[in-house]
């Protein structure tokens, strides 16, 4: 079976406005769906061949994966002038994620060996993707905390163009964080594998 550790899809789109305030205030809007791509198999290897031709693609790149979460940063500033500075007034960081997820359509007649493998393999694949939407999340909380704690600046665009840099720089920090967590996964994938299939085995009052 395939590692459970496919690379991201990163939409970035984080644009900022500027508009005059009396307040500071902040808010991480984060929301969540699920997409499922269909696969069909009798055998481990045939949805092993499945997963490697109908999984989804990340990063431009044309190598599937059994699992992808795309995530969408924007945002949006607004600015306080006062004594002839420019500070953040409130910061707004938006967060989308999109997780997909393999979907066995005709599982109904496999064997109780097959149906415990696949579903351990499912549940990890489901438990690595809500892992990389909970990354995208928290450092969309962190995102909004750097933003609002920049100092003034002499006039609104410096203020701007400040508030630009972090938020990239705040990018930049996720897909490291993303790409680490990746490589960890990759990693422990093989005795994580055989944890869950022990697991189960015991609740299923199976020998190992």
């Amino acid at each position: 079976m395939p590692s459970a550790s496919p690379n991201m899809r990163l939409l970035l789109a984080f644009s900022m406005t500027i508009a005059l305030c009396t307040s500071a205030s902040a808010e991480v809007v984060a929301t969540k769906s699920y997409s499922y791509f269909d696969i069909r198999g009798r055998t481990a290897d045939e949805l092993d061949q499945q997963l490697s031709t109908r999984g989804p693609t990340a990063n431009g790149s044309s190598a599937r994966h059994p699992g992808a979460t795309k995530i969408r940063f924007g945002g949006e500033a607004t600015y306080i002038q006062h004594d002839g500075r420019c500070k953040v007034g409130s910061a707004k960081v938006t967060v989308h994620t999109q997780i997909i997820l393999p979907r066995w359509r005709n599982r109904k007649g496999a064997t109780k060996d097959l149906s415990m493998i696949w579903d351990a393999l499912s549940s990890d694949i489901k438990r690595h993707e809500e892992r990389h939407a909970e990354i995208a999340r928290t450092q969309a909380r962190a995102m909004e905390r750097g933003i609002l704690s920049l100092p003034a600046q002499r006039n609104c665009e410096a203020m701007q163009e400040l508030v630009s840099e972090e938020s990239t720089r705040g990018i930049d920090e996720h897909d490291r964080l993303q790409a680490r967590f990746d490589k960890v996964e990759a990693v422990n994938f093989q005795n994580r594998m055989m944890r869950l299939l022990n697991n189960r085995l015991k609740s299923s009052g199976g020998k190992n």
